[in-house]
């Protein structure tokens, strides 16, 4: 009777679990940023996106079924200068006429402990897939999801920065994207 009892309580704490679970899915575009760092001439430089679109199902209990989306317009850029958001859609760098978007899919997540994360997938710029990790914390707040990453990409490595751009004394190679979502729990499940 008690290994009965045992099962049942354990059963019912497992259900209430799933019950109150909540998958983060809806992206709120006008409180989330898309944002890079470089070194330009030795000097820090940073932009951000202005554009962009996130599709996402995240539930911290389910990260087996975790995962991602995000589609950048690059020709959106700032940078801060009007003639150097010029220069970065041309042909050299992002070639927005022939590559208009960059995008990231996850391929898994999994918890680093406490509210930190890693999300491993595919990072499309300029034509060229590669595999990227991008470590980021979670948190929640009522129906609101908040995540907050930092990864490193090479540039040269999607060929951003052609020709006379490639020499990385000028423009680092290096450069830091970090993102700042905020999702919100998909109806029906809050």
């Amino acid at each position: 009777m008690k290994s009965r009892l045992s099962i049942a309580l354990l059963g019912a704490a497992l259900m209430s679990g799933i019950v109150s679970a909540t998958e983060f899915s809806q992206v709120q575009t006008n409180e989330s940023t898309v944002t890079f760092a470089y070194r330009q001439m030795g000097v820090n430089m940073d932009g951000k996106f202005g554009k962009f679109t996130a599709h996402a199902a995240f539930d911290p209990a389910k990260l087996g079924k975790a995962q991602a989306r995000i589609e950048i317009d690059l020709a959106s850029i700032d940078t801060g200068v009007a003639e150097a958001d010029d220069e970065v859609k041309g042909k050299l760098w992002f070639n927005t006429q022939a590559f208009p978007t960059a995008s990231f899919v996850s391929t898994g997540v999994k918890s680093l402990g406490g509210n930190r994360y890693e999300a491993a997938g595919k990072l499309t710029i300029k034509g060229k897939t590669l595999d990227v990790v991008a470590p980021f914390s979670f948190e929640a707040k009522g129906a609101r999801g908040i995540f907050d990453g930092l990864f490193t990409i090479g540039r040269l490595d999607y060929n951003i920065g052609e020709g006379i751009w490639a020499d990385v004394s000028a423009v680092a190679n290096e450069v830091r994207i970090k993102f700042h979502l905020v999702f919100t729990a998909a109806h029906g499940n809050q």
